[in-house]
């Protein structure tokens, strides 16, 4: 079977399609959209398994809500939406985060991640799935889904105050590792 996407089905046609159950357009959602959601899978995942594994999950949901889709805003982020929130529900069920106190959080707030801003956002990236998931999975929330602390805290059952701490303590880490990547000369050693 070809792994070529066919252009010639529209996205209604796509999405009534799977609804009525029709297996060709469900393999052709799969394979439209399951490249990007595995990118955004891994950026929570500590490895490709659990990338694996999260990104099943969201394609069962998809299947199983396409009826709810209204059409407002783009499926696109519709799709991704359902991704994330399965990444966060995975996360949330292992329990990575822990609380922290105001003192700890007070002792690392401030701290400059200028140094972020020499490489760029791939080797970040690269960086960040080096991370702690608890660190990662705040990280990617906030900087890369655009979630306020607010809606991180909601959505993993944290306090703000811990959502704000596991972002800084994950710049502090961040800023270390790069720093370890940067030779003498400021340029870039890494290079996946």
């Amino acid at each position: 079977m070809s792994t070529e996407r066919n252009q010639n089905i529209t996205e209604s046609d796509l999405i009534s399609g799977c609804i009525e159950g029709n297996r060709r357009m469900q393999e052709e959602l799969y394979r439209r959209f399951s490249p990007r959601m595995y990118a955004v899978c891994l950026r929570y995942a500590g490895k490709a398994e659990e990338a694996e594994d999260i990104l099943q999950e969201g394609f069962i949901k998809v299947f199983k809500k396409l009826d709810s889709y209204r059409g407002d805003g783009s499926f696109d982020g519709w799709v991704r939406r359902i991704f994330v929130n399965t990444a966060i529900e995975h996360f949330r069920r292992k329990k990575y985060l822990m609380p922290v106190t105001e003192k700890e959080e007070n002792t690392i707030e401030g701290k400059s991640i200028s140094v972020l801003d020499d490489l760029a956002a791939r080797d970040i990236m690269a960086l960040v799935q080096e991370l702690s998931p608890g660190y990662r999975t705040v990280f990617n929330m906030y900087v890369v889904e655009g979630y306020t602390h607010k809606e991180i805290a909601d959505m993993l059952g944290i306090s703000e105050g811990t959502s704000k701490s596991q972002l800084s303590r994950a710049k502090v880490i961040l800023q270390e590792m790069v720093k370890k990547f940067l030779n003498s000369d400021g340029e870039a050693r890494y290079n996946p």
